[in-house]
C-alpha cells in the first residue's frame, strides 16, 4: 500500500504577501531548503496554514532540517486547526503511525476523516483501511467500500485495487466478479503490481471474464518484472505448466504490447 504524505503545497493564500510566499518557494524549488524553511517559517508565525503545512512537510521528510517527526506533528496540527485538509491528512498519518507522538487510531480517524470529506484521495483511502480492520472503530465493510469508491473515483490506484478485493470477496457489497475486473484493470494499467497479478487471477479462474490462460499468464508477468511481485511471479510459474509454446509465445507478445500502455502511477 502505497502510505504517502502530502507534499509541499505551492500556492498560497490572501493572508500574506504574494512576494514572501513567491521567495519561499523559489528558494524551495532552487533547493536552498534552508533559506525556504526560514521563508516559510517567518509565514507561519502569521497564522498562514499552507506555510505550517510546509514546514510540517520538511520537518517530516529532513529537508533543510533534520528530521523531526514531533517538530512535524506540531505544524501539521496548527494548519489542521485551521481546516486546511493536506495538514489534516498528514496529522492523521503520523497519529495512525505513532511517528513522533504516541500512536492513537480514534484521534487518526477523526483527522482523517475531515480531510476526507475534503476530497484528499490519500485519506479516503486510509480511512477506508481504518473502517476494514476496525482501527479507530468498529470494523465496517460497507464504510470501507465507500471510502475507498471515492478514492478510487479520483484515480487513486491503491483504492481501485482495494476496491476491486471487496467486490472479489462480497465484503460491504454484494460479490460480483465483473466490477472486480473493472477495478483491478483501472490499476493494473497504471502499473499497479497486486492489481496486475489481482487481474491475472480472474483471468486464470474466469472470473468476471472469459478464462483466459494467455491474458493471466501477460498480467503476470507485467506484476512480476516490474515490481518482482512474488505472488505472480508463483501465479506464472504454476500457469506456466498449463500452457503449451504457442500460448506462451502469444502471452509474451501480449505482455510487451500491454507494457507499452501503462500509465505510471502518479505519486503527488
Amino acid at each position: 500500500m502505497r502510505s504517502v504524505v502530502a507534499a509541499l503545497v505551492l500556492w498560497t493564500v490572501a493572508a500574506v504577501s504574494i512576494a514572501d510566499w513567491e521567495s519561499g518557494i523559489a528558494a524551495y524549488e532552487s533547493g536552498d531548503h534552508v533559506a525556504a524553511i526560514e521563508e516559510f517559517r517567518r509565514l507561519a508565525a502569521q497564522g498562514d496554514a499552507v506555510a505550517q503545512h510546509n514546514l510540517g512537510v520538511m520537518f517530516h521528510h529532513g529537508e533543510g532540517v533534520p528530521t523531526d517527526y514531533r517538530e512535524a506533528h506540531r505544524w501539521y496540527r496548527r494548519a489542521a486547526e485551521q481546516g486546511f485538509a493536506p495538514a489534516q491528512h498528514n496529522l492523521g498519518y503520523l497519529l495512525r503511525s505513532g511517528q513522533g507522538v504516541p500512536r492513537d487510531y480514534v484521534e487518526a480517524l477523526a483527522w482523517l476523516r475531515l480531510a476526507a470529506e475534503q476530497d484528499i484521495a490519500e485519506a479516503q483511502h486510509l480511512l477506508a483501511i481504518a473502517y476494514g480492520s476496525g482501527q479507530g472503530t468498529g470494523q465496517d465493510y460497507a464504510e470501507a467500500v465507500r471510502w475507498f469508491r471515492r478514492a478510487a473515483e479520483q484515480g487513486y490506484v491503491d483504492s481501485q485495487n482495494n476496491l476491486g478485493m471487496m467486490y472479489t470477496k462480497g465484503e460491504g457489497v454484494s460479490r460480483d466478479y465483473v466490477e472486480a475486473v473493472r477495478w483491478y484493470g483501472h490499476a493494473a494499467r497504471q502499473g499497479h503490481p497486486m492489481a496486475q497479478n489481482n487481474l491475472g487471477v480472474m483471468y486464470a479462474l474466469g472470473h468476471g471474464v472469459p478464462q483466459d490462460y494467455v491474458e493471466a499468464y501477460a498480467w503476470y508477468t507485467l506484476a512480476a518484472q516490474g515490481a518482482a511481485y512474488e505472488p505472480a511471479i508463483n501465479n506464472r510459474e504454476k500457469l506456466l505448466r498449463l500452457m503449451g509454446p504457442e500460448e506462451i509465445s502469444a502471452a509474451e507478445t501480449l505482455a510487451t504490447r500491454l507494457l507499452e500502455q501503462i500509465q505510471p502511477i502518479s505519486m503527488n
